[in-house]
Formats: structure tokens, C-alpha cells, sequence
């Protein structure tokens, strides 16, 4: 299946000059924004060369599971932007209310060697995933004030809303959150409007109002950290206008002493209930996440009240995970049914944990859910299937709620390997149910080993990777380094057909009077 990848050419003019930090200091600083680098960094930049459809695939069929749920259809693996100078980490993927083919993903974008410059990746899909227009930059006027840590969002009119860390000089130091938006799809974005100024501010993700019977449909928001304060809390900002301009930032939450909330995402429900979802972790070292807080607006995000421990958790945060000498943490996920079905309006929120039942010994995906509006929560619900304390590892998971009301989650998995240190690949767990059952299945189609990404300090590889859903299917999106050298990171996607009906009911090219089937499965069947 060929796949055609087009780049956005740029022109890149600046100069910069870093020194580098310790990893060991990265280590003890609880904030994880975007990392440090331990290279010094210095040059003129120079137009970025455009880079050749090298489009490294490990497979080119699809491959059918047969599972309790009916078929699952897994897509051949594809890298958005090949490339072997940049490195792309930290990915996020949304999808348009306007039209469910569009995605927008991105990345921290970093270059460590001639013309250095850290930026953000921007990947655009016009066709469910299947092809991409790709760039290794946000074209924005000011190329400097973008310092990572994307949090992109979709509105109702398809304006691509873009949040992120700032900075004064390329590769500089953190001054506050800001965001662009791009009224044609990610080739060019408005100038960044500086939402705040603050040299402590860490960590961000973002939604949007999507729902036309909501009083607040269209308001963007996203939501922070800032270690200005000890212990650090939570922040948020909205936009009304499609990010035009941003209203002054609020505080979302008073942290207890002895805690940090840190790793903030936001969802909006279908009422225009704001929700944003942050893990609340021990102070010193090494900042396990003891809590995750729940932050909520019934007033289109002017106010907001917190629920500063929702639940337990006990977090897989580490600075030398495994074996493999990365950073994880314990951030949470969140996501809400916005179907018409009987779960509209439930809330689901994911994390990875350990030493805390449902959890075993070793890190699993939980899932808590909320079906009154937040007010109350499930029990943790462990998602992967494979078999407790068994030693294996899943860990920076994503959730998505698609068309038909099903849960699906991504997270990194070595089931399939030797325990420590070895390889890993990505599974998708699916739930019909609410998230009260689960099925697996690996969306990659290639392996690799973690490590931190070279020139990054702290075993720095990417805090977060992304799902989202399309027309009969979900998307993912994360990172590794299968297809370059060892430690330089791609974006990869891989997808997740869905079917509702179990595979021995019909035959795939003559289904039973009253079904229907994608003429996608029915192009799969012809293929095998």
C-alpha cells in the first residue's frame, strides 16, 4: 500500500548558543518539560533541506485478528516525516469536529546538529491517517518563541489551536505558555499569543468544546503546571475565539504539602462541563504519583472546582525504567463519550501504575471511569490483558473514545520480550463495554528497545504519545528508532480498523441482509 508523504519546506533564520545541563540534575527536578540538552548548541541556521520519501515500512498488508469483540483490523505502520536529523518525540494526535478524516499530530521537534533548534512537528491528514503533509516545524512568524511540549486541539469551525512552551531564544530558557492557531490546516499559524509569562511553567495539554448543544460550544482550553508556587498547581486558560486571543490564566487547584500536580489534560463533556485531570505526586525524589486530582467548570471554564485526590494511584514515574535507563511517569489520560449512546457523557481516565491493586508488581494500565458527571469514580479497571505479575511492563497510555462509544487506549508493551531491558512494541486495548472489558492488540508492526534519545539528558525518550479516533477506526501515534540509528526517534502511526460484528457471522464479501461493511475490509479480504 503506497504511502505519499508531503514536506513543508522552511526557512529557518536565527542564531543560539545553550550549555547543556547535567542528567543528573534533570533527575531531581521534579518539573519535565521539555528536556535539557547535554550538547552545546551553537550556528546559523540555513534552510531545511526537504526530506526524500524514504518511507521505511516493515509491512504492507494489513493484518486481520479474529477476537471476542468481532474483527480487528491492525494497518501497515508508517513514519509521518522520515527523517534522519531531526528527532521526534513526545507525540500528540487530535481529531476535527469538522470532518472526522481530518487529524492534526505532533511532536517535539528537535535538531541537536548544524542549524540546531528545538520546535514542533507539524503533521497533517486530510484521509483518516493513510497519508500525511508533514513538517518539522510550526510556521509561525516568530520561530523562536516555540519551545515544545505540543498541545494541540481542533475547534468546531477545523481551526487547528496550538498550545505549547515559549521561549525568547531557540533552545532558550522556558518563559511561560502560549498558543497559535492555523486557519488552513497547519501550513501556516498565527503569531504566538503569550498566555502567560512564567519561567516555572511546565507540561501541558488542551481540548475543545465540540458539542453544538453545549452554551460554552466553541471555547478551547488547556491546562498547566507552575512550580511558581510550592507546593506547584494547576493553571488553565480559554480561548473564546478560536485562540485569536486567551483570557488570563486561573488557578485550577491548592496542591496539599508534601505534592506536586503535575501532568495536566483536559476533555470536554458534552454539557460543556470543562474536566481537566493532573496526578498529584510526592515532592521529593523520585515524585511518584500518589493521587490523581479532578478540576471541573460549569461555567465555560471561568472558574473551576477541584477535587484534589478523585483516587489512588501509586504511578510508574522513573528516571531509569525497567532496564532501559528512560523516564516515565504516571501522568493521567483523559477522554469522554460524546456519542449518542447510552455511556454519553461518561468519563474515562487512564495512568500507569504499580504495587497498587488492580495493579500488580510490575507497571499496568488502569482505568477509572465516572458516569455522573464526575461527582463519583469506578474502582481502577486493569486494561491489558496479559498476565498479572508477570513481570512485563505497559506504561504511556492514551485513550480515545470512538463513533461507535468504544474505549480504546495505546500504551508501550513488552509482553512479547524478555522482561528487562529488551524490546517493546504498542498495543491497542479496546473496550465495548464501558471499559469493563478489555481486548488487546498490537498496532505495531516492528519492535525496538527504549533508550533515551540521543543529545537529551535524563533518559529523556517522550513523556506522552496519542490516539484519536476516525472513520472506522482509531489512530495512533508514538515514538521510536527502528527505522534510523539507535536513540534518533521517529513519528510512527499505526491504526486500528473497527468492525461491531464477530467475523464467522457473514462471509466479508456477501455480509447477511440488513449489515453493511467498509469497502475498506472488503479491499483487505480481496488482498489476502
Amino acid at each position: 500500500m503506497k504511502k505519499l508523504f508531503f514536506i513543508l519546506p522552511v526557512v529557518i533564520i536565527g542564531f543560539i548558543i545553550m550549555t547543556g545541563q547535567k542528567a543528573e540534575e534533570l533527575q531531581e527536578d521534579p518539573r519535565w518539560n521539555t528536556p535539557r540538552s547535554v550538547m552545546y548548541l551553537s550556528g546559523d541556521y540555513s534552510p531545511l533541506p526537504v526530506v526524500n520519501n524514504d518511507i521505511h515500512q516493515f509491512t504492507y498488508s494489513p493484518k486481520i485478528h479474529n477476537t471476542p469483540i468481532g474483527v480487528l483490523t491492525t494497518l501497515p505502520n508508517v513514519r509521518v516525516l522520515p527523517s534522519t536529523v531531526t528527532q521526534q518525540t513526545e507525540n500528540i494526535i487530535v481529531r476535527s469536529p469538522v470532518d472526522p478524516n481530518i487529524l492534526f499530530g505532533s511532536s517535539n521537534s528537535a535538531r541537536l546538529t548544524g542549524g540546531s533548534f528545538i520546535n514542533s512537528g507539524s503533521y497533517f491528514s486530510s484521509d483518516g491517517g493513510l497519508t500525511w503533509r508533514s513538517s518539522d516545524s510550526i510556521v509561525a512568524p516568530n520561530f523562536n518563541d516555540q519551545r515544545g511540549d505540543p498541545g494541540p486541539a481542533i475547534d468546531k469551525n477545523g481551526r487547528i489551536i496550538f498550545t505549547h512552551l515559549t521561549s525568547s531564544t531557540n533552545f532558550g530558557g522556558v518563559t511561560g505558555m502560549g498558543a497559535n492557531y492555523s486557519t488552513n490546516n497547519g501550513q501556516t499559524w498565527s503569531a504566538t499569543f503569550q498566555v502567560v509569562n512564567d519561567a516555572s511553567a511546565d507540561k501541558n495539554l488542551a481540548g475543545t468544546d465540540d458539542s453544538p448543544s453545549s452554551p460554552f460550544y466553541g471555547n478551547s482550553y488547556f491546562a498547566w503546571t507552575s512550580f511558581g508556587t510550592s507546593p506547584a498547581n494547576g493553571r488553565a486558560a480559554r480561548t473564546t475565539n478560536g485562540g485569536v486571543t486567551w483570557d488570563p490564566q486561573v488557578i485550577i487547584n491548592a496542591t496539599p504539602s508534601g505534592h506536586n500536580a503535575q501532568g495536566h489534560d483536559v476533555a470536554v463533556a458534552p454539557n460543556g462541563n470543562v474536566f481537566v485531570a493532573w496526578t498529584a505526586g510526592v515532592s521529593s525524589s523520585p515524585f511518584t504519583e500518589d493521587y490523581v486530582g479532578i478540576a471541573k467548570s460549569t461555567n465555560g471554564g471561568v472558574t473551576y472546582t477541584a477535587t484534589e485526590n478523585a483516587f489512588d494511584v501509586n504511578g510508574s514515574r522513573s528516571t531509569s525504567f525497567n532496564g532501559w535507563g528512560i523516564r516515565t511517569n504516571g501522568f493521567p489520560r483523559i477522554a469522554i463519550d460524546k456519542t449518542n449512546g447510552t455511556r454519553r457523557g461518561w468519563i474515562y481516565i487512564v495512568t500507569s501504575q504499580l504495587n497498587l491493586a488492580p495493579a500488580g508488581s510490575d507497571a499496568d494500565i488502569i482505568l477509572r471511569r465516572s458516569s455522573d458527571d464526575g461527582a463519583t469514580w469506578s474502582a481502577g479497571i486493569r486494561v491489558n490483558q496479559d498476565a498479572l505479575n508477570n513481570g512485563k511492563v505497559q506504561f504511556l497510555p492514551a485513550v480515545c473514545v470512538d463513533d461507535a462509544g468504544g474505549v480504546n487506549v495505546v500504551y508501550y508493551d513488552n509482553r512479547n520480550f524478555p522482561s528487562v531491558g529488551d524490546s517493546c512494541a504498542v498495543f491497542i486495548s479496546r473496550s465495548i463495554d464501558g471499559g469493563s472489558t478489555w481486548t488487546d492488540v498490537e498496532v505495531s508492526d516492528h519492535h525496538f528497545k527504549p533508550k533515551g534519545a540521543t543529545g537529551f539528558a535524563g533518559g529523556y525518550m517522550g513523556d506522552y504519545i496519542g490516539i484519536a479516533p476516525s472513520v472506522g477506526k482509531v489512530v495512533a501515534m508514538w515514538m521510536d528508532d527502528k527505522a534510523g540509528v539507535a536513540g534518533f526517534f521517529n513519528t510512527w502511526v499505526g491504526a486500528l480498523q473497527i468492525t461491531t460484528y464477530p467475523l464467522n457471522a457473514f462471509n466479508l464479501l456477501t455480509p447477511p441482509a440488513g449489515s453493511t461493511i467498509s469497502s475498506f475490509l472488503i479491499q483487505i479480504h480481496q488482498l489476502l
